[in-house]
């Protein structure tokens, strides 16, 4: 993204409004850079701002759409990079209107696409609310009788159970170590196999320190045994 363009220096001082508290002025400036964009893609950027600024979900939902409506007329490798979160941002819109199966197929359309993010904090940041979004919804998508490929869950009940006791424990007693190992794994589960191979081996590094009790120990090849790729 250029950020001498006229609609992102906006959409920068928008979000430093933002930051700072003062929503009106972030909305005047998100709704500046909407009235003078000058194509699809510079209005696709001022209404993934303007979206966050909408005093309905109704609205969030609309200006979403909008977003996504605009990165898909431009169709090239500028917007190649915007997708994991404009599907992300569509799957929250719809769960905040209580359309959780709704919300489902978007978070699976942003699973679909997560590799397509920056990598670092940014792209962590999309596949925790990914995860996040896809477990959140995946009972509703099941009930309305999506078919089995079309619902993806979280980690997988054998893994999940000792696991989060595991968490339980650790934070507790304040073990960030096995924490700050396990838990980006874990957050950013997005149901693949390498996704799996990701968490058993952040679960390995731990069990192999041999630093836990026996107990967390044998919790630890519980869950190893149910992470392995099938």
């Amino acid at each position: 993204m250029d950020p001498e363009l006229p609609v992102v220096r906006l959409c920068v001082a928008g979000m430093q409004a933002e930051a700072e508290g003062r929503a009106d002025e972030a909305r005047a400036l998100f709704q500046e850079a909407w009235d003078g964009a000058r194509d699809d893609y510079e209005a696709c950027i001022a209404a993934h701002y303007l979206a966050r600024q909408q005093d309905s979900p109704e609205e969030t939902l609309r200006w979403n759409q909008e977003c996504l409506d605009r990165a898909d007329l431009v169709g090239d490798e500028r917007v190649r990079d915007f997708y994991p979160s404009l599907y992300v941002n569509m799957g929250n819109a719809y769960r905040e209107l209580g359309q959780l199966a709704s919300a489902h197929r978007y978070f699976v359309l942003a699973a679909e696409r997560a590799a397509d993010a920056p990598e670092g904090q940014y792209g962590d940041w999309n596949r925790f609310a990914i995860a996040e979004g896809l477990r959140d919804t995946a009972a509703a998508a099941a009930a309305e009788g999506h078919g089995q490929a079309a619902v993806r869950g979280g980690v997988d009940e054998g893994v999940e159970r000792p696991v989060r006791e595991l968490f339980a424990r650790w934070c507790e007693r304040g073990d960030l170590k096995a924490l700050g190992l396990t838990l980006p794994a874990y957050l950013g589960y997005l149901g693949t196999d390498e996704d799996r191979l990701r968490l058993r081996s952040a679960l390995h590094m731990v069990h192999a320190a041999r630093w836990l009790s026996a107990d967390e120990q044998s919790l630890l090849e519980k869950a190893l045994g149910a992470a392995a790729v099938r």
